[in-house]
């Protein structure tokens, strides 16, 4: 399904890490692989998959060039394979801006390295894609490891809705279920694309020219939030929208169970967000 002047498309998929899971990286790698073999021919290049070092101890450049090699990526005709390191910790956002300026596509996948793909996941996406000119960018369905929903997609939020998702009080959320319910799109089709709201940047496919064209990710965001704020400036442009035949498995968790740290980069965040889009607290 080629829609522009019958080239067929380019995808740039980027991947940054800071440490993190190889396991994992390795489960990614390779239903990303197979995912991509399942093209057949729709794309006019290999895929420019660009891995990108986020700072990471000196030793887990070793750990992640003898992973590499084990799965054979830069011997793979389909995969364009590119491995950089940063000295800095770019930030989420950051890391993400640098691989696209580096190596743009006609789309753009921002992918986290704790994600399983479906094999069809990849021709899914870009049949739809293509087909659909008006829509920008979009979020798969999405499980958890135990099988259970992971909702991607959200409304925008309030504070109360980020408080009652991010504090320990199981409890509380089961009293206002049916408010989180509906903060995640739980009440959305799940048979057939639909518009939503805003996008999580754990498998976010996007058109590089509405990526670039909107300023890509606003690095001021060092982690948490600025795929919201990337949403609210795609809007501008066209369709954000939820796809449910593009499948993934997503093995990572929430900012609450990853220590201090991490939390306060979220409170950081979500003050930003709030200040530049609009508070709303109850």
């Amino acid at each position: 399904m080629i829609t522009e002047a019958h080239i067929p498309p380019t995808l740039s998929v980027s991947i940054v890490l800071h440490n993190s899971s190889l396991d994992q990286l390795r489960i990614t790698l390779r239903s990303l692989m197979a995912s991509v073999f399942a093209l057949h021919g729709q794309l006019r290049e290999p895929v420019a998959l660009t891995i990108l070092d986020n700072c990471s101890e000196p030793e887990y450049r070793d750990q992640l060039a003898q992973l590499l090699s084990e799965l054979e990526v830069k011997d793979a005709p389909a995969v364009d394979l590119s491995v950089r390191h940063s000295n800095e910790n770019l930030g989420f956002g950051g890391g993400h801006n640098f691989v696209y300026e580096d190596r743009p596509g006609r789309y753009f996948l921002i992918l986290n390295p704790d994600v399983e793909f479906a094999t069809e996941a990849l021709c899914e996406a870009l049949q739809y894609l293509e087909a659909n000119a008006g829509v920008v960018a979009l979020n798969p369905y999405c499980e958890r490891t135990d099988g259970s929903r992971e909702y991607l997609c959200k409304r925008y939020p309030t504070v109360f809705d980020l408080l009652l998702r991010g504090l320990p009080f199981s409890s509380l959320r089961q009293v206002f279920s049916e408010r989180l319910a509906r903060y995640e799109y739980q009440d959305l089709e799940h048979s057939a694309p639909g518009s939503v709201t805003l996008l999580s940047g754990a498998c976010l496919l996007c058109r590089g020219g509405s990526f670039a064209g909107v300023g890509r990710f606003d690095e001021r965001y060092f982690m948490y939030f600025e795929d919201f704020d990337l949403s609210r400036r795609l809007a501008v442009e066209g369709q954000l929208v939820f796809m449910p035949t593009m499948r993934i498995v997503h093995h990572g968790g929430f900012a609450a169970k990853k220590g201090m740290q991490h939390i306060r980069w979220f409170a950081r965040s979500a003050l930003r967000f709030f200040s530049s889009h609009g508070w709303r607290l109850l």
